[in-house]
């Protein structure tokens, strides 16, 4: 294959005004004449149309791959919402394509960026053609494929379906276990993400148990201050929490935002999530005043970071909202899970655990507020998968 020199080829569309390049002079924009010209020509020859794709679809995997090792910063998550257009355009081609091979490497990646921008569906999609290249290429119990069933797992878990979630995450357990080691961090990262699972099902002592391994292994081949170990750290103090351990809990917190701001900073989406639970947690003791403040920070930070549709956003509105109705600030609180309620539709769909419980907020507050119509309306959304009505219809005369 001839490969002509690309910035040779930029010059000459340049010359042409067929390119233009970026007043921050770090990109280019290329004519669609000439992207209709590049197809027409393509089209005559399918073989070199699919190794180009699959060239492409490997580079740009590449583009925004972050090892193991590596720091989500908001830097990334910027360039990663900046190159989203392109993401969506070649996997929307390589979708056509079902019997494309070798292309797991960039499929792994291309979903890792799915799932941190909350788009669950389209990332399980990339992991599973990720997961059947490195099953015929390496064998389902190599260290790289059950990473992928790991993650797929995670996708489970962010869509609520817990039971499924649990059991991809035992079988990448098992296999890490045997493959790395039972202090490996991969391993140790699949422990915390099923003690988390324990947590959402409302299984706390499981959950302190499981995280407890995860939090000895964690420091004994971590250290206690990276972000890894205060994640575990983190979803203790969540626990206790939950459990009513309120100062034990905020103790632990105080733990994690100090290591976090430090390693990572104050606007990166790992900071950010303790923000979010520390409010939660001056909401439970009552601490009303102080828990808007905190939440304001999570959301104006996640707002900036994530965007105004990602779910970890949404879940932000939907606290504020839960405040606002302690306080008895009901029209409000209306307003704010009304918000809410119109995201999750969107991101997370109308079946969703957490539409759910945004959707059953609303229809208590409808009827402490007396407005018992409202309520009706909204409770034949309740556990249905879709609606002849959206939301949006439902509350627009509200």
């Amino acid at each position: 294959m001839v490969h002509i020199d690309l910035e040779e080829s930029i010059r000459t569309l340049f010359s042409y005004s067929l390119a233009k390049r970026s007043s921050s002079g770090d990109s280019f924009t290329i004519h669609p004449l000439v992207h209709s010209w590049a197809k027409l020509r393509l089209k005559s020859e399918p073989q070199k149309e699919l190794n180009i794709l699959q060239e492409a679809f490997e580079m740009l995997g590449s583009g925004v791959y972050i090892p193991d090792e590596g720091r989500m910063c908001t830097d990334d998550w910027i360039f990663e919402q900046r190159v989203m257009p392109h993401i969506d355009a070649i996997t929307g081609h390589m979708s056509k394509h079902v019997g494309v091979s070798d292309v797991q490497d960039g499929s792994s990646s291309l979903g890792d960026v799915y799932r941190r921008h909350g788009r669950q569906n389209k990332a399980l999609e990339l992991y599973m053609r990720a997961f059947t290249g490195y099953e015929q290429a390496l064998g389902e119990d190599h260290p790289t494929t059950l990473t992928t069933v790991h993650n797929m797992a995670s996708v489970f878990d962010k869509q609520g379906q817990y039971e499924k979630a649990l059991e991809l995450y035992g079988r990448a357990l098992a296999g890490q276990e045997k493959a790395l080691g039972a202090d490996h961090p991969r391993t140790l990262t699949t422990v915390s993400n099923m003690a988390l699972i324990f947590g959402n099902q409302g299984q706390y002592e499981k959950a302190l148990e499981w995280y407890g391994r995860a939090l000895a292994g964690k420091e004994k081949v971590l250290g206690v201050d990276l972000p890894e170990t205060l994640t575990t750290v983190h979803n203790m103090a969540m626990v206790l929490n939950n459990q009513g351990q309120y100062e034990k809990a905020l103790e632990w917190y105080g733990r994690v935002l100090a290591g976090k701001v430090k390693a990572l900073g104050m606007e990166h989406p790992r900071t950010l999530t303790t923000v979010n639970v520390m409010a939660l947690l001056f909401k439970n003791q009552g601490q009303y005043d102080k828990a808007l403040e905190w939440y304001g920070r999570a959301l104006a930070g996640r707002e900036k970071a994530l965007g105004v549709d990602h779910p970890s956003t949404i879940t932000t509105v939907h606290n504020m909202a839960a405040v606002f109705d302690s306080q008895g600030q009901y029209k409000t609180a209306l307003k704010w899970f009304g918000r809410a309620l119109a995201g999750r539709e969107k991101v997370l769909g109308l079946g969703h655990p957490l539409t759910q419980i945004t959707i059953r907020c609303l229809i208590n507050l409808h009827e402490k507020t007396g407005e018992n119509e409202q309520a009706h309306s909204l409770r034949a959304c309740l556990h249905v998968p879709t609606s002849p009505a959206t939301i949006a219809d439902t509350l627009k005369d509200r």
